[in-house]
């Protein structure tokens, strides 16, 4: 793995994304235990999109303008009720003591549909992996497969890392009422705004 490769896959998965603001919300919401379910689920999501990357999927994906917009449009739906389940109560913001907890399974579950149904992973891993194999490479796809498992293998350190800061915020929130709910908005808001930012998305 170089240098360039590193420091480029750092910046993408550190920006804001879907998966970070699921990270976040459950760590908040669920503690530290939790948010490593979704980590775990949100890297798992990964793995359809960088298969179909390395296999030449993706390039179908951007030629078929039905199986894009097809995929696009499940995901703003799933984007618009994540927005709804953290809004209502016992959502993955709920952090009332009563509350009954979110199953490890169903955590893991929505991290991995929120990157599975976002087709821009694919064109983006299509465009990103090649860019980074080295011409004189005897086995390119090999090469490939190994940049994916380092990029999957980062974004999930990175993601551990954004749930345990989450996670450390919890008891500051959990005292504070007030604060929950305006996180809870704007968690909801953010995912609402994703939706509609991929709905209105070109390829």
């Amino acid at each position: 793995m170089s240098t360039e490769f590193f420091i480029t896959s750092m910046v993408v998965i550190l920006l804001p994304g879907t998966g970070v603001l699921y990270t976040l919300a459950i760590g908040l919401g669920r503690g530290f235990r939790a948010s490593l379910y979704a980590c775990v689920g949100c890297t798992v999501g990964i793995v359809p999109h960088m298969l179909a990357s390395i296999v030449g999927l993706a390039a179908l994906l951007h030629a078929s303008a039905v199986a894009f917009q097809v995929i696009k449009y499940l995901g703003v739906a799933y984007l618009f009720y994540m927005a709804w389940t953290i809004l209502r109560e016992g959502g993955a913001l709920d952090v009332s003591e009563d509350r009954r907890p979110m199953s490890a399974r169903q955590t893991m579950r929505n991290g991995t549909l929120i990157n599975v149904l976002n087709p821009k992973l694919s064109l983006f891993f299509l465009a990103f992996l090649p860019q980074f194999v080295p011409a004189t490479a005897a086995n390119p796809t090999l090469t490939m497969v190994m940049l994916a498992i380092a990029f999957m293998a980062l974004t999930f350190i990175v993601f551990v890392g954004y749930g345990a800061c989450a996670a450390l915020a919890r008891d500051y929130v959990v005292s504070r009422p007030n604060v929950m709910v305006w996180l809870r908005r704007s968690f909801a808001a953010t995912f609402g705004a994703l939706g509609l930012r991929l709905a209105f998305a070109d390829r």
